[in-house]
């Protein structure tokens, strides 16, 4: 999982480039596309056999590749003109695609974006000799689902402003004018904030902007290196105009405070963890966790409760808990919740939550390190985990020796989990039952939740 606002890492550019003048060009002049690599690239190979990574390249497609940069084992390039289209290509519905780090598959139909994502699943469990069950697909919404974002913010050399992702593969900002896999709340605020920006005194002193879009309520997390009070002023009436919740993040180090500058301290965004269980509601501040895709996550909290099959006060730990996305589901249908979290404020809101749904007294939530795991696991009857991209190598390796009879996994990375998967399954686990979850449409990236259930010795 990731905080807000944070985003993906960018492969390390340590690579020979070459200028795009003088790109050479494959020497058949064109190849065919056998497959798509997991980062959604299509794959090929030139007349002396070497792999060629083909940017918006489809499987089946015909393509002349002008390549641009040489690796001893592999070369990568980008499309120069299609020859043979595939079937499944579709024109890309964001005018920024291709420069743009963000989304990579939009020139895939959906369909066969889900497809491919099942496959990469598919492939790296059986790297590890595993097989992947018959999986769902949790799917929603393929655009406007985005309910959280940063904006870069740089003021170049010649005194213009840019707000805007980062360029792919480089660490440059370019100015948006639109991202249609936003929240169309949040893509509605686009040409105001520039507006605004344009209007500050120091628009330097603006590091980024965080964009929350609650079911209820939309917030501004301002990130500022100094404090300057007459922008912060505009910034306020921006708010008021806008009927936004406006926090600040002010100073140079790790983990400033978050400030509230608007006139609803007490108003935090909020979202339902089920569909219409107003009871479930969750609270997040600046920098707390939130899966960015409502849909897809009502879905996979219900999918978890669905495989959880929670009886009467039935000993469950959560690790990795954030603001209790899983663990006030589960001690609402009856579960006794163990939650660990590693952040104390996400802690503190967590416990804030199970009292506000009235589940406090089914819930009890620690702080930890969960580097490794804590003590008392094999005494559930379920875990429950959803770690960051790294995944949960040392809680895999506690759970496989002396675990409980289920482990529900919950990835962001299919590469970690198949990992921590083989963990399990090495210390006497079988994979029962998995889903892969489209929590971030248009992209390569993709989540999942498995189930894993001890064998009998």
């Amino acid at each position: 999982m990731a905080m807000l606002g944070q985003r993906r890492q960018q492969r390390p550019a340590t690579r020979k480039r070459l200028e795009s003048p003088g790109a050479k060009r494959d020497d058949e002049g064109s190849v065919v596309i056998e497959r798509l690599a997991h980062d959604g690239r299509g794959v090929a190979h030139n007349l002396e056999g070497k792999i060629l990574f083909i940017e918006q390249a489809l499987p089946g497609e015909e393509v002349e590749v002008a390549v641009h940069t040489q690796h001893g084992r592999y070369d990568e390039g980008h499309v120069r003109r299609i020859l043979k289209a595939s079937d499944e290509r579709v024109t890309p519905g964001c005018a920024h695609f291709g420069r743009c780090g963000g989304c990579d598959l939009q020139h895939l139909a959906i369909e066969g974006q889900r497809r491919h994502k099942q496959q990469v699943l598919r492939e790296h469990l059986a790297r590890h000799d595993i097989t992947l069950p018959d999986s769902l697909s949790l799917e929603a919404e393929a655009w406007g689902y985005r309910r959280r974002a940063r904006l870069g913010v740089r003021v170049g050399s010649d005194d213009r402003i840019h707000m805007g992702y980062r360029i792919r593969g480089q660490d440059r900002l370019f100015n948006i004018e639109q991202c249609p896999i936003l929240d169309p709340r949040l893509e509605a605020l686009l040409q105001p904030l520039r507006a605004l920006l344009e209007t500050l005194e120091v628009p330097r002193r603006v590091g980024h902007i965080e964009l929350v879009a609650g079911d209820d309520h939309v917030m501004i997390t301002l990130r500022q290196l100094r404090r300057v009070p007459g922008d912060l002023a505009r910034w306020q009436q921006f708010a008021r105009e806008q009927d936004l919740l406006l926090s600040l993040l002010c100073g140079e180090g790790e983990k400033p405070v978050a400030e509230r500058l608007d006139d609803k301290p007490d108003i935090w965004p909020h979202y339902r963890a089920l569909p219409g269980d107003d009871a479930l509601s969750i609270q997040v501040q600046s920098g707390d966790f939130l899966q960015a895709n409502a849909g897809v996550n009502h879905q996979l909290v219900a999918q978890v409760l669905d495989w959880a099959e929670v009886h009467q006060d039935m000993p469950v730990v959560d690790l990795f808990a954030g603001v209790g996305n899983f663990s006030l589901t589960l001690a609402a249908a009856g579960a006794q919740v163990i939650a660990y979290e590693g952040r104390e404020s996400m802690v503190q809101r967590l416990r804030d939550n199970a009292e506000s749904a009235g589940v406090s007294a089914r819930i009890e939530a620690r702080c930890t390190d969960l580097a490794s795991a804590p003590p008392g696991l094999e005494t559930a009857s379920l875990v429950v985990l959803d770690p960051p991209r790294a995944g949960a190598q040392g809680i895999c390796q506690a759970l496989a020796e002396s675990g409980p009879s289920r482990v529900l996994y919950v990835s962001c990375e299919p590469a970690t989990l198949a990992r921590d998967v083989h963990l399990l399954v090495s210390g006497g686990y079988r994979l029962v039952r998995a889903a892969v979850a489209d929590m971030f449409p248009q992209t390569a990236h993709l989540e999942s939740l498995v189930l894993l259930e001890r064998q009998p010795k």
